[in-house]
């Protein structure tokens, strides 16, 4: 059994952020009804800095960088993270113990008037914060106005609401992790929109070198989450991209096998290339890395180019 002492996780300050984390900790409690917790919110570069673009803020874990620097310093030892928000590579010292049972992936729209994304007038303003959603919404609607907009989930919507824009689109699982998935004019296809890699799961980093914590963390990892996520993350990695490109992909299970979905457009959404492989679960390193290559050959690389 671990050792009882005091297990500090660290969590960003948003109440979205604490409602995950919450999440997490009531797994762990149901695990370990006898262990203590001690939830320790800090503050990030992309919290510090809401008013600058994603893809303009110069670097990449702008959400998870200050989580992984307390846990190196042994401020914390777990961080419950959004999986969409973690680099692909993970700083030497620190492992990824447990990817947490997924919800919804999708993206959602939200519209002052309770229009679905085809029942927008043209010129409509649409706000989003990522580059991939506004590629896609640019390619299926090039008659909207894409705006960018940044805050939590609650700011976003208050936008909506006070008519700054005319919808936003957002995770499905912010809002069902809010309790507000009832405010979604429309839950997007995957045929309509490709999500994030890693969106709507949740992960839990700890130091490698802490076994009791990491022990911990493992028995609430989710098998095909985990499968589904490594798929998608390798995909992310081969094509050296990060939210100042335009790249989506999915991972699904079903009967031991992984079907792995990816997308690489451009930022205006002129151009985009699409495709998916298949292969046995437990390859699924190796499907990403494949599937990513693929892309490769039929020009992404000229797509990822542009768009940095």
């Amino acid at each position: 059994m671990p050792a009882r002492r005091i297990i500090r996780v660290g969590t960003r300050g948003s109440l979205l952020a604490r409602r995950q984390t919450d999440a997490v900790l009531a797994e762990l409690k149901r695990r370990y009804p006898d262990q203590r917790f001690e939830v320790r919110p800090l503050r990030t570069t992309g919290d510090r800095r809401r008013r600058e673009p994603l893809d303009q803020l110069g670097s990449v874990g702008v959400f998870v960088k200050e989580l992984e620097s307390a846990l190196l310093a042994g401020d914390i030892d777990m961080a419950v993270h959004s999986l969409k928000d973690v680099p692909t590579t993970v700083p030497e010292g620190l492992t990824l113990a447990a990817v947490a049972g997924r919800e919804d992936p999708r993206d959602a729209l939200v519209s002052r008037s309770g229009a679905k994304l085809a029942e927008l007038p043209p010129g409509a303003r649409v706000g989003t914060g990522s580059l991939r959603r506004a590629c896609q919404l640019r390619a299926l609607r090039p008659d909207l106005e894409v705006v960018g907009i940044r805050g939590n989930v609650d700011t976003r919507l208050r936008k909506v609401a006070a008519g700054e824009v005319e919808a936003v689109v957002m995770a499905a699982a912010a809002l069902t992790r809010m309790g507000w998935l009832d405010r979604a004019s429309e839950v997007l296809s995957f045929d309509v929109m490709l999500p994030a890699p890693g969106q709507g799961a949740l992960a839990v980093e700890v130091r490698s070198d802490d076994e009791a914590a990491r022990e911990m963390a493992s028995a609430i990892d989710d098998g095909d989450s985990h499968r589904a996520a490594t798929a998608e993350r390798a995909f992310l990695r081969r094509l050296g991209g990060g939210c100042a490109v335009p790249i989506a992909a999915l991972g699904s299970l079903e009967g031991g096998r992984l079907r792995l979905q990816g997308l690489v457009g451009d930022v205006q959404g002129v151009r985009i290339l699409r495709a998916e492989l298949q292969g046995p679960a437990d390859d699924a390193e190796a499907l990403g890395i494949r599937l990513a290559e693929r892309l490769l050959a039929e020009g992404a690389g000229d797509l990822l180019k542009e768009s940095t």
